[in-house]
């Protein structure tokens, strides 16, 4: 598995095109793009389409963001055009024993007895060592198993530029679902590295997954990207931003007359780039633009808030 960089540095954004993009959504989008471009890296999008998906989305999700005045460099990346890519390198873990076969639900594994210090949830390691007998004996029973990898630490330790170091569990994880899908863990690993992504700005809500995926890229034979994790937008209830917020998608904020440009000032002021009715655009508030001077806390976004 190779060490090379195949093409130049980039920063990306990677929605599931499932639904429409939230404001949470749009801020940590506008995040991405302010890193990758004050750095000199390319802007890239990857629409994560391997689970459910809705027609249109993409689309949708592309005009978003064009409205919001963010560009990016092409061509937009879907991951259900890569599944031989994951599925061949998939087929190289299993052949060098890095993988095994688990036929456990996730009800059984999160009733299973957990090592001590493991968060709820963390796999036990129920299937790592079965006989071909017991292999067989569940497949008989009708369960098709998912592939896990074989790891061979038990935390690995990420650098983030919000965080700092920050050092997770890394369990037996999933790779390939039970039904032959490649799972989030491997395709985000994979995609990173061949596009040349060396920084990943998302949600702080996926700090936990990141030595996961770190150890992943380490094994494949990549380094892993620098990390920043940002805050959340948040509901009144301090819960994570969804559509049953009410208006919180550009489509319902125009149906109340709230402009795309007004929302980019929102943005810009919960970020401390600007104030909440300034006019700006995406280049004044790049010029603005200074890591350590971001909020560390959740914006928590009220129903006054285009008001």
């Amino acid at each position: 598995m190779s060490t090379a960089d195949p093409t130049p540095s980039a920063g990306r954004f990677a929605p599931s095109p499932s639904g429409e993009l939230h404001v949470g959504n749009l801020r940590t989008a506008l995040l991405a793009w302010l890193f990758a471009r004050s750095t000199g890296r390319r802007f890239l999008i990857r629409m994560e389409d391997l689970d459910r998906t809705a027609v249109g989305a993409d689309q949708g999700q592309l005009a978003d963001l064009t409205a919001l005045g963010l560009e990016w460099d092409p061509p937009v990346v879907y991951q259900s055009d890569r599944l031989d890519t994951y599925r061949s390198i998939i087929d190289a873990l299993r052949g060098d024993g890095r993988t095994f076969e688990c036929f456990c639900t996730r009800r059984e594994i999160l009733e299973a007895p957990s090592a001590p210090h493991a968060p709820q949830g963390a796999y036990p390691g129920t299937c790592r060592d079965l006989t071909d007998a017991q292999r067989a004996e569940r497949r008989a029973a009708g369960r098709s198993p998912a592939t896990r990898i074989r790891a061979d630490v038990t935390d690995f330790t990420v650098v983030d530029e919000l965080h700092g170091s920050y050092t997770g569990l890394v369990d037996d994880f999933v790779i390939e679902r039970n039904d032959g899908t490649p799972a989030y863990n491997l395709a985000v690993v994979v995609d990173d590295a061949a596009q040349g992504i060396d920084q990943v700005v998302r949600g702080d809500d996926l700090l936990s997954s990141s030595p996961r995926q770190a150890y992943l890229a380490t094994l494949l034979g990549h380094r892993p990207p620098t990390y920043v994790h940002v805050p959340m937008v948040l509901n009144p209830e301090h819960i994570r931003l969804s559509k049953r917020d009410g208006a919180v998608t550009l489509a319902d904020l125009a149906a109340r007359g709230v402009t795309p440009e007004r929302v980019l000032a929102h943005l810009a002021a919960s970020l401390h780039l600007g104030e909440p009715e300034e006019s700006v655009d995406v280049s004044t508030i790049a010029a603005r633009f200074d890591p350590s001077e971001l909020p560390r806390d959740p914006w928590i976004l009220t129903a006054t808030e285009w008001t």
